[in-house]
């Protein structure tokens, strides 16, 4: 008696689709499955006779019946044949596909349209990554490849040419003495703050905070347990005599306040840093975007002032240097919190890739970056007086801010004026920029548009500013603004 079942015509009929061939045949034998016409228990034809009947090749048919058979839906013995597996039908009915759809198919089916891109977009806080010479870049990153695989990542101590490489680039550009074995390399600045609230016992203290501020910088150090108290500024930065016996530490932006852009005067770095030397305090100094001035002369980091190495925490970054991509921060904590700020980051286990660390000293070491900023504040510097003559010419008599540094300024607004709904305004118009009330902890009074200017071109900055000046002029005119 023959030891098989009889083969069964199944009439199966395939899907119409871009799928290969064998899913095809697989999702068919499924839907039989889940129709109720296929248990479990059933034999399947053998695949020489599906093959005949659904005139493919009889691979395509043996690579559908491993596929059920991998999912779980069939099982094959020898001298069995295959048959359809207990638990088939519930899983059928549940839907569960026997291979992961194309991508096409996902595209279609899973997700829904997306929104179109900006046509401009004026997100601060974003490089022009394509001035970033690219004979330059590969250089960089061939000669990170060609070193030796490493074993371990490089933790707090590591990155010994990333370190001697900023180093000089410190010292050179914003006037920091710095030993190499006193930096340390973090992934972004947010891991930097966690860390340096750690190292300093801030959690549960009162870190004084700018504000408006930098949104996710308050963020990471709320998370990490500090209490950050607002701190206003005004045209000139952080004042000093704002700060409170309370406070534990100070974050400022010094070199460009971020949003305002305000740059803060010598006296009150000075006033600042003598604050932090005599009372034992901790100085947060996030030096974001401090390469890049236009028309003015560089004002010394709070860091390279004296008294800066005993209380002062320096930040930089290349996120607004090159690109956020890389995820590379680097900070400069008081040799007192070097180790505490090493044991934070040990226990956390956050690192920078050791590949990438190289790739950027060895761009540093060539004098590639040194030719990228000088290449980029010219670009930056030319977006900016175009994006600023443009508004001034298109202006509604809004006052600009912060155009003397960085890579954004500040349209301001009368108070009152609904900056939130300003913004949408823009965004149905092909414009992404953020409103300065996001920035504010409270959401005070303070009302304006925070215009990052670094990927708009020059030619494009004309266009901008009209459709800017032509909402604006829309909402100031309205009754109720």
């Amino acid at each position: 008696m023959s030891r098989h079942s009889p083969d069964l015509n199944l009439a199966l009929r395939l899907p119409v689709s871009a799928s290969p061939l064998r899913h095809r045949i697989a999702e068919a034998i499924v839907e039989q499955v889940r129709l109720g016409r296929l248990g479990p228990g059933d034999a399947l034809p053998s695949t020489r006779t599906l093959a005949a009947d659904l005139a493919v090749s009889r691979s395509s048919v043996v690579d559908a019946y491993d596929e059920l058979v991998a999912a779980g839906y069939v099982v094959a013995r020898p001298g069995s044949g295959t048959r359809i597996a207990e638990g088939a039908d519930s899983a059928a009915t549940a839907g569960a596909a026997s291979h992961v759809p194309t991508t096409a198919a996902v595209t279609a089916s899973a997700h829904p349209p997306r929104r179109p891109p900006p046509t401009w977009d004026l997100t601060p806080g974003h490089p022009d990554a394509s001035l970033v010479s690219t004979t330059d870049w590969r250089r960089a990153w061939r000669a990170a490849a060609a070193a030796p695989v490493q074993f371990t990542p490089p933790g707090p101590g590591g990155h010994a040419e990333l370190r001697l490489a900023l180093a000089g680039h410190l010292r050179r550009t914003r006037g920091i003495v710095a030993d190499p074995d006193d930096l340390v390399i973090v992934p972004g600045v947010a891991s930097a703050l966690r860390a340096i609230t750690v190292a300093a016992g801030l959690a549960g203290r009162d870190v004084a905070f700018e504000e408006p501020g930098y949104v996710d910088a308050r963020r990471a150090l709320q998370m990490s347990g500090a209490r950050t108290r607002s701190v206003e500024v005004d045209g000139d930065g952080l004042d000093p005599r704002s700060l409170l016996e309370t406070d534990a530490a100070v974050y400022c932006t010094p070199a460009h306040q971020y949003p305002l852009g305000a740059r803060l005067p010598a006296p009150r770095r000075a006033r600042l840093v003598e604050w932090g030397a005599a009372t034992g305090r901790l100085l947060i100094e996030d030096d974001y975007d401090g390469e890049f001035r236009y028309d003015v002369s560089a004002l010394p980091a709070l860091r390279s002032l004296d008294g800066g190495r005993e209380c002062v925490t320096y930040i930089g970054t290349a996120s607004k240097v090159l690109t956020p991509s890389l995820r590379l921060a680097w900070m400069l904590p008081p040799r007192a919190l070097r180790d505490p700020v090493s044991e934070a980051l040990a226990l956390s286990g956050e690192t920078a890739c050791a590949v990438t660390g190289l790739a950027f000293a060895r761009f540093i070491e060539s004098g590639a970056l040194t030719r990228h900023l000088a290449r980029a504040s010219r670009t930056y510097s030319a977006r900016r007086t175009a994006l600023v003559t443009a508004l001034r010419r298109h202006g509604t008599g809004v006052r600009l801010d912060g155009v003397e540094a960085g890579l954004h300024l500040v349209l301001r607004l009368p108070d009152g004026c609904d900056d939130d709904a300003i913004a949408a305004a823009l965004s149905r118009r092909g414009i992404t920029v953020p409103p300065l009330s996001a920035y504010l902890a409270d959401r005070g009074t303070s009302r304006g548009l925070v215009c990052g200017y670094a990927r708009l071109p020059e030619t494009q900055a004309d266009t901008v500013a009209a459709v800017i000046a032509d909402v604006v002029r829309r909402h100031l005119c309205r009754p109720d603004s």
